[in-house]
């Protein structure tokens, strides 16, 4: 029903900026929050940052005052700014949507990789 590509991953150096993106596609009527994840081997895949239809944003502790995410509904875009990147930071990272029509079902795109030197 949807189908989600992320981009803009890479390498960069500690202390970098990245900015990801995550197009949307398909049936995106009833979505109502958006959200990057992200995932390193060995480790379950965790909440970095969500965004609600009502422009509630919530983030994890660790990025707190670094990322920033937002949305441009009218281009069906998300994107995760990261600044101040850590090595820490370094997973694969995955969009992720939350459409409600009978009942809630969550979308996830292949992910994008960000690696963090020190």
């Amino acid at each position: 029903q949807v189908q989600l590509a992320e981009s803009g991953g890479g390498l960069v150096q500690a202390g970098g900026s990245l900015k990801l993106s995550c197009a949307a596609s398909g049936s995106v009527s009833s979505i109502n929050r958006v959200a990057w994840y992200r995932q390193t081997p060995g480790k379950q895949r965790e909440l970095v940052a969500a965004i609600t239809s009502g422009g509630t944003t919530t983030y994890v502790d660790s990025v707190k005052g670094r990322f920033t995410i937002s949305r441009d509904n009218a281009k069906n875009m998300v994107y995760l700014q990261m600044n101040s990147l850590k090595p820490e930071d370094t997973a694969v990272y995955y969009c992720n949507v939350r459409k409600a029509l009978i009942r809630s079902v969550d979308y996830w795109g292949q992910g994008t990789q960000v690696t963090v030197s020190s």
